[in-house]
């Protein structure tokens, strides 16, 4: 049985808004009828945090952290409130803007959030001896992909990295050149996976300096940013499937979900086994086929 139990992280940032909200989904015993609390059954087991995208809730996420627990292993998501950029707030995984400018790109993660949560996981008292954490995989949607992408390295227990509907282009406002795609900053397997009708990607292409589908940043990430890995870093594209595949429900009345194509499958069930398969395989060191895995490098 895979049960949940929550948890606080301080990130850093003005008061109030440091604090990130932990859900951790791990494979459990049993629970007590009286508190509903229920032990690890096992362990310890790898860990993996999923970093959602802005404005996205982690509950939106909740469908493949249970499966990735079920598959075994311990996995967190999380809410951060604080602020975006230009005096706006909302959810966001912490982005450092500076780290991802020319001057600085590559020194330090963009998203330093990575490692209070990670550290934060040691102090629940319930998971003690539950948690493998030098086994981590880090995993992410839309922009929380893309900063997992650029800050695995700096993280050495991270031994495998998978984003869906993420990229490294990045925006020329950081003063980088139109159709930039930055190294990804991993030194570890990597798996891409998107869809054919992402809608918020396309409807993204000026930040880029780009003109709507004059590339495609998820294949240029692929072929750009990452170095060769003998096999070891796949990508996957589902035919029909849009932006919001891996977000479940789609709230309307926040992120960017207006910007989408209306999807022609729901490749949930899929998603689900190519990202297990793909973890089990870099933390467990077993040997899987990757279904709907179309380029490896």
């Amino acid at each position: 049985m895979i049960r949940s139990l929550w948890w606080a992280a301080d990130t850093g940032g003005e008061p109030p808004f440091g604090t990130a909200h932990l859900k951790v989904y791990y494979p459990a015993r049993e629970p007590g009828r009286l508190t509903g609390t229920a032990a690890p059954d096992g362990g310890p087991y790898p860990v993996v945090l999923f970093v959602s995208g802005i404005n996205v809730g982690q509950d939106s996420y909740r469908w493949l952290a249970t499966e990735v627990a079920r598959a075994g292993f311990v996995c967190v998501t999380f809410d951060r409130v604080a602020e975006l950029f230009g005096g706006e707030y909302g959810l966001t995984p912490g982005v450092d803007l500076e780290a991802a400018t020319p001057e600085w790109y590559g020194t330090r993660p963009t998203c330093p959030a990575i490692g209070s949560i990670l550290s934060s996981l040691e102090r629940i008292p319930l998971l003690k001896g539950a948690l493998d954490l030098d086994r981590v995989a880090l995993g992410g949607h839309s922009a929380g992909g893309s900063v997992v992408l650029q800050s695995a390295r700096h993280f050495p227990q991270v031994k495998a990295v998978f984003a869906y509907g993420a990229h490294t282009m990045v925006a020329t406002m950081l003063g980088w050149p139109a159709g930039t795609v930055l190294p990804a900053q991993v030194d570890c397997p990597v798996l891409l996976v998107g869809g054919t009708r992402d809608g918020v990607i396309m409807g993204s292409a000026d930040r880029y300096g780009e003109r709507r589908h004059a590339s495609d940043p998820v294949t240029r990430t692929f072929e750009e940013a990452l170095t060769d890995r003998d096999g070891q870093h796949v990508l996957a594209l589902f035919e029909g499937a849009n932006h919001f595949a891996v977000a479940d429900p789609v709230d309307p009345t926040a992120a960017r979900a207006f910007l989408d194509l209306e999807p022609e499958t729901e490749p949930r069930s899929e998603i689900a086994q190519l990202i297990t398969a793909f973890l089990r395989t870099h933390l467990y060191g077993e040997a899987h086929s990757l279904p709907g895995a179309s380029r490896r490098r």
